[in-house]
């Protein structure tokens, strides 16, 4: 379980940081939130509009 769960984590964290770039937002930033937080800052992501 080890391995595919950082990999997943890995995952979710640049798609967020792509996402995040989509709305004008700093990718890096959002990338490293989302290694913290994960899920909770793909939520957060979603609901915030566009700068």
């Amino acid at each position: 379980m080890g391995n595919e769960f950082y990999v997943g984590w890995g995952t979710l964290a640049l798609i967020n940081a792509g996402l995040a770039q989509g709305k004008n937002r700093s990718g890096l930033n959002w990338f490293l939130l989302s290694l913290l937080c994960g899920p909770l800052a793909t939520f957060f992501l979603v609901i915030s509009s566009k700068r």
